[in-house]
């Protein structure tokens, strides 16, 4: 059998339509798993009006259920006189049968109440009626709720079509009943009814509506091609925009339409926000790479009366570049500086002060971060002009029209007023990466900035106690902490971040500029918050969970460090004698933590020869060596460390002795800490 649901809604936002059909899938398919109802390839469709799902071979009932349910012990089941317990009773009667069902059987000895049960499968048909409380559960980013009714929903629905094979499953929505009808487009369709889930896609089609987003997609792209090779263009269609596009469309029809050459003056960053992000555009190129007064848009709807259509999108777009034009021109008129000096009137924060206050405290982190980026004097000279003008554009017009450009005309208007071309590309950096695996800075100048801007932004926040808690995160605190993880593992510098933000505040204090705020105050809650990224990083490139565990528990907190170090646990888990160095090293580790003692060894204190050879191979081993070596070195002892325990008692009789063996432990299972804490790593 095949089954077919389909919710309809007043049109959702694009961004909104394809993770709500993911979700809705997901959901079914663990409803029916749960239910044991069998079925086979579930398949999404959507458009903006839509979530639907066709499921393929739906059995025709649930899995028939044959099984022994164990109960209490049979002492306790009956009394002294022979007669039924309440516990025997209870639990019949939670079962849905009675006392007269009820077996016993001998599980080593002892005698337990049993209960065969023999339940029937129920129908598809009840099965499915039960999904309308999966469309209930769905989330959201926004909510809606509609008429008298207090329920929620993205959007109000108007319709439900669920059908199985020709039948309808009833279930419902509010007022909302389903049926077997769904709507056509809303200007070139009508209502109509689906026989069978096999004709919904081809029914909607004659309705004008495609309704497999894939296809539509396909369309789209097509039609671009298409009109790009008619007219000699380059078109690279952004995929995101094109997804967009997609969940704003039912039936796809593309169009051009041309601006006046003269706004090619303006910035084609610009050019190419007032079209893509603005106006959902594609923007197009000439052979020479050189952008085009020209705009391809996506109509939902046919061909006619295009002309309308393309001169009414010409008109918005002209009066959006002529704003441009504009404050583009205004912008120049005054100086960076003078800029600079209204930011002392702009605030960052309530609690935190204003953005010039800001980038004081950024010079200072950015000056404390350079050595550690190996920067030369001219890049730290630009380093320091950079972050002391950075924020500059938000006080310009084009980015107070146009705030998808902040950072952009911060780089424009730098190399325009002469600044240094390092300098401006810094400016075009400070805000990477905007979203989670969105490109890094590629200048180092760039990346210390960004870093640097982050940091000040993460510390004043905790420094005022505005801590992220569960998924309320309202200054991105979380991709702020990601961006800084991700460029420290891409330049590889190690820097312990605890030492670092006590080295900040101290300077910051020293500075005056920590507006009096205790910038240690939640430090230990920082680490904490950064290691959290460390292990979204290391998630992402499928470490294991153990070795996370056991790397992230670095007290300095050194993201480079701990990365390298999962990289080479991780190309060592598989080895066949990962295991028996793991039980020799964490034998020394868990001792050692148990036993902590700081204390320098004394080999006259030796009593065997194992503890000589043990004392000889630690001195060995090169502490600073790289990890893949120095876990090289670490792995060559397993049996000098396997005979040491063999031969020594460390918890000799003797406290000198003793102290003097725990002393050779601690020292080698400080080693070990560069890889974190071995202890927790699963050798197989």
């Amino acid at each position: 059998m095949q089954y077919l649901l389909e919710i309809g809604l007043e049109d959702m936002p694009a961004h909104v339509v394809t993770p709500s059909l993911n979700q809705l899938a997901d959901k079914t398919a663990k409803y029916l798993k749960d239910a044991k109802l069998g079925f086979g390839t579930i398949s999404k469709y959507a458009t903006p009006r839509r979530l639907a799902l066709i499921i393929d071979d739906v059995a025709a009932k649930q899995d028939d259920i044959s099984e022994d349910v164990k109960g209490p012990a049979k002492k306790i089941a009956l009394d002294k006189e022979g007669n039924w317990s309440k516990a025997a009773m209870g639990f019949t009667r939670g079962q849905g049968m009675t006392v007269d069902d009820i077996t016993f059987k001998d599980i080593k000895g002892t005698e337990y109440v049993y209960l065969h049960k023999e339940i029937a499968g129920k129908p598809a048909a009840e099965i499915l009626s039960g999904l309308i409380d999966v469309v209930k559960s769905l989330t959201f980013p926004t909510w809606m709720h509609w008429g008298k009714y207090d329920f929620e929903f993205i959007r109000p629905v108007h319709w439900i079509v669920s059908l199985l094979d020709d039948q309808v499953v009833p279930m419902q929505l509010l007022d909302v009943k389903a049926g077997n009808k769904t709507a056509g487009h809303r200007f070139l369709g009508q209502d109509t009814t689906i026989s069978t889930p096999a004709d919904y896609v081809e029914a909607l089609r004659a309705q004008k509506v495609i309704v497999d987003p894939a296809e539509r997609k396909d369309l789209i792209r097509n039609q671009i091609a298409a009109i790009a090779d008619a007219n000699n263009w380059q078109v690279d269609p952004d995929a995101d925009l094109l997804e967009e596009v997609n969940n704003l469309v039912e039936w796809p029809t593309a169009f051009t339409g041309k601006f006046d050459a003269k706004y090619l003056q303006i910035p084609e960053e610009v050019l190419i926000t007032s079209m893509k992000d603005n106006q959902r555009y594609f923007y197009a190129r000439d052979n020479a790479g050189k952008l085009v007064n020209v705009f391809i848009g996506v109509r939902n709807g046919n061909s006619e009366h295009m002309d309308n259509v393309i001169r009414g999108n010409e008109k918005v777009l002209t009066a959006r570049l002529e704003d441009a034009a504009f404050f583009y021109a205004e912008d120049q008129k005054k100086s960076i500086e003078e800029y600079v000096a209204k930011l002392q009137n702009v605030s960052f924060h309530e609690k935190l002060g204003s953005l010039a206050a800001k980038m004081s405290r950024v010079q200072t982190i950015s000056a404390i971060l350079a050595p550690s980026f190996d920067l030369t004097e001219a890049e730290k000279k630009d380093l320091q002009r950079a972050a002391s003008i950075y924020k500059f554009d938000l006080v310009t017009g084009m980015v107070g029209e146009f705030a998808e450009l902040q950072g952009t005309m911060a780089a424009h208007y730098a190399t325009i007023k002469g600044e240094d071309a390092t300098v401006a590309q810094a400016l075009g950096e400070q805000y990477m990466p905007i979203s989670a695996e969105g490109d890094l800075p590629a200048s180092k100048v760039g990346t210390v900035l960004a870093m640097a801007d982050k940091l000040d932004t993460l510390l004043s926040f905790f420094a005022v106690d505005m801590i992220p808690s569960g998924s309320n995160d309202p200054y991105a605190l979380r991709r702020q902490a990601y961006g800084i993880v991700r460029m420290l593992d891409h330049a590889h510098v190690s820097l312990p971040l605890d030492l670092l933000q006590m080295l900040i505040a101290t300077q910051l204090k020293a500075a005056q500029q920590d507006a009096g705020l205790d910038y240690t105050k939640n430090a230990a809650q920082v680490t904490a918050f950064i290691q959290d990224r460390v292990r979204q990083l290391l998630q992402l490139r499928h470490v294991r969970h153990d070795i996370i565990d056991a790397v992230t528990t670095m007290g300095a907190a050194d993201v480079t460090a701990e990365v390298a170090a999962a990289a080479t646990l991780t190309a060592n888990a598989d080895k066949a004698d990962f295991k028996d160095h793991m039980e020799a090293l964490t034998r020394v580790v868990r001792i050692a933590a148990k036993n902590p003692v700081d204390a320098t060894v004394n080999p006259d204190l030796f009593d065997n020869d194992s503890e000589g050879a043990l004392h000889a191979a630690i001195d060995a081993v090169d502490a600073q060596a790289d990890l893949d070596s120095l876990f090289g070195q670490l792995s060559n002892l397993t049996g000098t460390i396997n005979a040491y325990f063999d031969a020594t008692m460390v918890m000799a009789d003797d406290e000198a002795v003793r102290t003097n063996r725990l002393a050779e432990l601690n020292r080698l299972a400080n080693i070990t800490r560069r890889f974190g804490d071995l202890t927790v790593v699963i050798a197989k």
